[in-house]
C-alpha cells in the first residue's frame, strides 16, 4: 500500500486552509458590496417594483431637497419596509433625504408633528408639509403627496350651481363627488357658487368649472361670467347636446360653436351597446392629453366647432378676434355623426339633416395676459361638449378618472402633474390550460421521481459490480 508522502499531505493541509480563508474572504466582500451598492431588475409585467414615468415627472418638478421623516419603531421589520420603498425614490432624487424618528423614545416630538400611527411618514419641502398614513404606503398615495407638497398656495375649482348642475358635495349618479374627492386628495379644494346668492366669482378661484346646466342663466349671471372670462379666469365648460340656455354669449366669447344633435357612432355601439355613447381611444399631440393612452367613454355627447372652421376642427388655430388660440383634444371617427333627429329605434345618418363626423368632441383655448403686476400669464380653456362622462355614474369608465385629473391639473397650469395613471398588476396569478397542468403533473409527479430513482439504482448498481 502506497502511503502519501508526509510534506505533501501538509501541502494540501494548506492549500485547503488557504481556499477556506480566501472563500470567506470573497463572501465578506460580497455581502460589504452588497450592502453599498444596489443591482435591482424588474421583471413584473406592469413594473409594479419601478417608478412610473407620471412620478418621475413629479419628483423632476422638485428643484429643492425633500425631506421624509418616519416616525417608525424600532420593532419588526417595519423600518426595512419603509426605507425599501423611499428607496425606489431616492434612486431618482439623491437629495430625497429619510429619517427614522421612534415614537416611543421622542412621543413629545411625535406628537408635535400630528402622528397618530407608528409608521407614519411626514414629507416636507420648504415650509410646506404632508402626513401619510402607514396603511397608504403605495406609489400612487406616495406620488399624490408628493404632487400635493409640491403645489404652493391653495388651488381653488368653484363648482357653478343653481341651473341644475351636478354637486361636488352630493352623492346623487349625476353629481361630482366621486371625482371631487379624488381632486382633494390631490390637494385642489372645492366649493359650490350659486350666481343667485353670491354674485361675484371669487378672486382666488383656479377654474370655474360650469358641468351640465339645465337651466337658462339670468343675464346678471352671464355677464359675471363674461366679466370673469375677459379678466382672465380660467374655465372647464362641460357641455350636454341640447340648448345652451343663455350662455350664447360665453360660446361667443370663447369662439367656437356648438354642433346641433348628439353624436352617434356604430362602432362605438359595438363596444358599448349604445349608439351614443362615444369610446374615444386616440388622442392629438396636445400636453393635456399628449401621454394619455386609456380609453375614455362619453355616454351623450355633442359636436364642437371652432369658430371659422369645418366641424374637423384644426389642431392649432388662431380664432376669433380675442387671440384665442384654440386646439382639439380628441374626435370621434369617421364613421361617427351627429344625429339631429329622434334617437328612438333604429338610428342611421339622413343626408341633409345629419352631420357626418369626425366631430370634435374637446377643445382647449388658451391666450396671453397681463396681470394687475403687468406680468404675462395664459388664461386656459377647455370646453367638452359632455358633461356626464365625470358624474359617479360614469367616472370609472376606463381612463374617465385620469382624464378629469388632466383637466384641472392643465387648467391650474401644472403639466408637470398631468396624467398620473394608476398602474395594476396582471401578472399576480397565473393560469394554465388542462393540458399545462397535466404536462406539469407528470413532469414533477412522475418522470423525476421515476428518474432519481433509477438514477440512484444505477450508481448502486455499478459499485456493487466494482
Amino acid at each position: 500500500m502506497m502511503r502519501t508522502h508526509l510534506p505533501h499531505k501538509w501541502q494540501l493541509r494548506l492549500f485547503g486552509a488557504g481556499f477556506l480563508v480566501l472563500l470567506l474572504v470573497a463572501i465578506g466582500l460580497l455581502q460589504w458590496l452588497s450592502r453599498e451598492y444596489r443591482l435591482e431588475f424588474d421583471w413584473t409585467q406592469a413594473r409594479r417594483h419601478s417608478l412610473s414615468d407620471a412620478s418621475l415627472a413629479v419628483l423632476a418638478g422638485f428643484q429643492e431637497p425633500i425631506t421624509v421623516t418616519a416616525y417608525a419603531s424600532q420593532r419588526g421589520k417595519l423600518r426595512r419596509a419603509i426605507g425599501d420603498f423611499v428607496a425606489r425614490y431616492q434612486a431618482h432624487k439623491t437629495d430625497l433625504r429619510l429619517e427614522f424618528i421612534d415614537p416611543d423614545a421622542e412621543p413629545e416630538k411625535t406628537r408635535t408633528a400630528g402622528v397618530q400611527f407608528d409608521g407614519e411618514l411626514v414629507l416636507s419641502y420648504g415650509d410646506a408639509r404632508e402626513n401619510l398614513a402607514p396603511n397608504r404606503l403605495n406609489e400612487e398615495q406616495f406620488t399624490n403627496a408628493l404632487t400635493r407638497l409640491g403645489h404652493r398656495g391653495e388651488r381653488w375649482l368653484v363648482f357653478l350651481s343653481g341651473h341644475g348642475e351636478g354637486s361636488p358635495d352630493t352623492n346623487r349618479n349625476y353629481d361630482y363627488s366621486v371625482w371631487a374627492a379624488e381632486l382633494r386628495k390631490r390637494g385642489f379644494k372645492t366649493r359650490v357658487l350659486a350666481l343667485g346668492t353670491s354674485p361675484q366669482i371669487p378672486g382666488n378661484t383656479t377654474a370655474l368649472i360650469i358641468a351640465g346646466a339645465q337651466s337658462r342663466f339670468l343675464p346678471g349671471e352671464v355677464k359675471e361670467l363674461t366679466r370673469y372670462l375677459k379678466d382672465g379666469g380660467n374655465l372647464l365648460w362641460l357641455h350636454n347636446p341640447g340648448p345652451l340656455n343663455g350662455l350664447e354669449q360665453l360660446a361667443e366669447a370663447l369662439s367656437i360653436e356648438f354642433v346641433p344633435g348628439t353624436v352617434v357612432d356604430p362602432t362605438s355601439a359595438a363596444l358599448t351597446g349604445n349608439a351614443t355613447a362615444i369610446v374615444i381611444d386616440q388622442y392629438r399631440p396636445h400636453a393635456l392629453v399628449r401621454n394619455f393612452v386609456l380609453q375614455t367613454v362619453f355616454p351623450h355627447a355633442g359636436g364642437i366647432s371652432l369658430s371659422g372652421t369645418s366641424t374637423e376642427g384644426d389642431a392649432n388655430r388662431q380664432v376669433g378676434d380675442d387671440n384665442w388660440k384654440g386646439e382639439v383634444l380628441f374626435d370621434t371617427r369617421a364613421s361617427s355623426w351627429s344625429e339631429t333627429g329622434k334617437l328612438d329605434g333604429a338610428v342611421r345618418f339622413d343626408k341633409g339633416s345629419d352631420i357626418k363626423g369626425p366631430l370634435n368632441l374637446a377643445v382647449a383655448l388658451t391666450r396671453r395676459q397681463t396681470d394687475a403686476g403687468n406680468r404675462k400669464r395664459e388664461q386656459r380653456a377647455v370646453v367638452i361638449g359632455d358633461a356626464d362622462f365625470l358624474t359617479n355614474s360614469y367616472l370609472g369608465n376606463v381612463g374617465n378618472l385620469e382624464l378629469g385629473m388632466s383637466l384641472v391639473n392643465w387648467l391650474s397650469q401644472d403639466e408637470a402633474f398631468v396624467s398620473i395613471p394608476v398602474r395594476t398588476a396582471h401578472d399576480r396569478s397565473l393560469s394554465l390550460s388542462r393540458n399545462s397542468q397535466l404536462a406539469l403533473g407528470m413532469i414533477f409527479l412522475v418522470l423525476l421521481p421515476v428518474a432519481m430513482v433509477a438514477s440512484g439504482a444505477t450508481i448502486w448498481w455499478r459499485r456493487r459490480k466494482r
